[in-house]
């Protein structure tokens, strides 16, 4: 009988393939992704848990730097900080697959490694890459909507992907990068009790990601050996939260294109089920006026996984603002109510308005939507007016946030948090990345 290699093994073989031969677009895609983290972590940065995260990064001096402050940390603490920061405003990039949100996880980790030592703008942007595609991949395989509804998928996905990255810019050898994969498997975590409460534990959850990955890459740098079965043994990853089914073959690069391409960059601050439903509203505000008074009823579609996850079927009261980004219903009542889709939409969570709108909203699964999804999430919006008139909009699929507005809003963030001279370096440093000696001159440019 033959043996099955190791999953850890096979994944770290290519992890660590030398000529990944990677089309353009994925080096384009990732720079998007990086002034995308900024742009979120700057606007984010005055936000309780970025503080709180900032804080508890500033007990501990080291040479890493904490986006948009004076804090120079250790390494796993600047990931930390940065990671929650990067997340704290629910804005940032997803990958709908694995219901991840990957760049928050892999981008501060390798920004904090980058200050350990020397490293590349090339070598970066591989290691990047890298690590969205074994998050993706293993997430792809890993989460359902049975799954998300109890457990956070990025808080899984994101300590392997971030592994990954890490020992791929490390350069670490194959049974270092597999020990490293296992280590980070032990890590995973993340239940999805907050949206119900609007707990802060999930700014927090790419963050003890971005850490257990730093500290699953340097134990297995320093000689730690892992499991090689962590993933896809008896008593794995795959056995204890897929129980009863077979290991999944998990194959990096096995798609058309890099699983990096499959990321999209929100165009809404609220949660990835809220985005086309959001966008779908906006829709039938730019075909004609609707006064919010004359709105009897709302219904909207959307796949089950949308509907079913924590928090997003959610008709009220709202307490905190994270109930409101992840109710369904809060958002289509406000971008109807308010024509925009802003962070400002989260600041009056007892407007009676808006409640009454909330309130008047009906979730509705779609089966077209559901067998459509992850491939595409799609949405349609019904307002029903006292008059008797039934307003449409559908869209098969979330519209992404274009290149052009990341970056302009990572050039407002930027230069209110830094001033216009250092938006404009991040941002020419990031468009010249391949050819950076060094990414370490990155982040003190985010600094103050």
């Amino acid at each position: 009988m033959t043996v099955r290699e190791p999953l850890s093994r096979r994944l770290a073989r290519a992890v660590l393939e030398p000529d990944l031969a990677l089309p353009e677009a994925a080096s384009d895609k990732l720079k998007i992704c990086l002034l995308d983290l900024f742009a979120c972590a700057l606007e984010a940065r005055d936000l309780p848990w970025s503080r709180q995260a900032a804080k508890l990064a500033s007990g501990a001096a080291g040479p890493a730097n904490v986006i948009g402050t004076a804090i120079a940390t250790t390494i796993p603490q600047a990931a930390f900080a940065n990671a929650t920061a990067g997340h704290g405003l629910v804005r940032e990039d997803m990958h709908a697959g694995s219901v991840s949100h990957l760049g928050v996880v892999v981008l501060p980790v390798l920004l904090a490694l980058a200050q350990r030592e020397r490293v590349s703008g090339r070598a970066f942007i591989d290691a990047a890459v890298v690590g969205y595609e074994v998050g993706a991949r293993i997430g792809r395989a890993l989460v359902t909507p049975d799954f998300a509804r109890l457990f956070r998928p990025t808080g899984f996905t994101g300590p392997l992907a971030a592994a990954a990255a890490g020992s791929r810019l490390l350069g670490l050898s194959e049974s270092a990068c597999a020990s490293a994969l296992s280590l980070a498997a032990n890590t995973v975590s993340g239940l999805n009790e907050w949206p119900r409460s609007g707990g802060a534990e999930m700014f927090f959850h790419p963050a003890f990601a971005a850490r257990n990955a730093i500290a699953a890459v340097e134990l297995a740098e320093a000689g730690a050996e892992a499991s090689p079965d962590a993933l896809d043994g008896e008593a794995g990853l795959f056995a204890a939260f897929r129980p009863g089914r077979p290991a999944p073959e998990v194959a990096l690069f096995a798609g058309p294109a890099p699983e990096l391409l499959a990321v999209y960059n929100k165009p809404v601050p609220a949660c990835n089920f809220a985005q086309t439903p959001c966008q779908a509203a906006l829709a039938l505000l730019g075909e004609g006026a609707i006064k919010p008074a004359d709105i009897r009823a709302i219904r909207v579609a959307a796949s089950r996984a949308a509907i079913v996850y924590p928090g997003c079927d959610h008709a009220g009261p709202f307490e905190r603002v994270l109930q409101a980004k992840m109710s369904i219903q809060f958002c289509v009542a406000s971008a109807l109510l308010y024509g925009r889709m802003e962070e400002a939409n989260y600041r009056l969570l007892d407007d009676p308005e808006l409640l009454r709108l909330t309130r008047a909203t009906q979730l509705i699964i779609d089966a077209d939507f559901t067998a459509a999804f992850p491939g595409a999430q799609g949405s349609a919006v019904e307002v029903e007016l006292d008059d008797g008139r039934v307003l449409k909009s559908r869209l098969a699929d979330v519209v992404p946030a274009s290149p052009e507005r990341v970056r302009a809003r990572f050039r407002a963030a930027a230069a209110a948090a830094l001033g216009t001279d250092k938006a404009s370096a991040i941002e020419r440093f990031v468009d010249r990345l391949e050819e950076a000696p060094s990414v370490g001159e990155l982040p003190p440019l985010t600094a103050l």
